[in-house]
């Protein structure tokens, strides 16, 4: 279950925590800081009210694949987030 953040997105925003890079391959290589590719996995952690006639669909808790490039980062409490458009979330897993 998500916890509660300090944050409230506003509109179709949402806050996304990413999920950890991976950093081993299936056959076992570690892969280098450099070389890790950006998640593009992670937990809604919270969700805006949507605009006039949208609702935003996904809610905290949710797992979502989101673009690879989306969102903004930010850090609060020590802690990486993402917010973006609830458009640049793809699917809910």
């Amino acid at each position: 279950m998500a916890k509660k953040v300090g944050i409230t997105p506003l509109h179709d925003r949402v806050i996304v925590k990413p999920a950890a890079a991976e950093t081993k391959t299936a056959g076992g290589i570690i892969i280098p800081d450099t070389a890790k590719e950006k998640p593009q996995r992670g937990v809604v952690v919270a969700a805006g009210p949507g605009k006039k006639d949208e609702p935003v669909t996904v809610k905290a808790g949710d797992t979502v694949l989101y673009s690879k490039y989306a969102g903004t980062e930010l850090s609060l409490d020590g802690e990486e987030l993402l917010i973006m458009r609830e458009s640049d979330i793809l699917a809910i897993v």
